[in-house]
């Protein structure tokens, strides 16, 4: 259980460097604004409210996503909504900005 919970809030010793420099995709799930504010180099910028709409723009569901937000609770809520959607190698990163050190 405990696995499972620091698995949602990207708590895990997950190796973001060598996802994304494999290629792995970073999904920003902040509002507009709050990505203009900063936010890590080459993300995609869906908020979480409009990422169910948006699922075409993350074309291939074997990809890896990292997923991150301002905390990590909408990217925890990404993540759960992307693996219900058959997308099957999504990462939560939690808070961009600890996410940003660690690539």
């Amino acid at each position: 259980m405990l696995d499972t919970i620091n698995e949602f809030f990207g708590f895990t010793k997950t190796d973001y460097a060598d996802l994304v420099k494999k290629g792995a995709i970073i999904l920003d799930v902040r509002s507009k604004g709050e990505f203009a504010s900063g936010h890590v180099k080459n993300a995609i910028n869906i908020p979480l409210d409009q990422l169910p709409n948006n699922l075409t723009r993350l074309k291939d569901k074997n990809k890896t996503i990292i997923t991150c937000c301002a905390s990590g609770m909408r990217s925890g809520s990404a993540k759960s909504l992307l693996l219900k959607n058959g997308y099957t190698d999504v990462h939560n990163g939690g808070g961009w900005m600890s996410l940003n050190e660690k690539i």
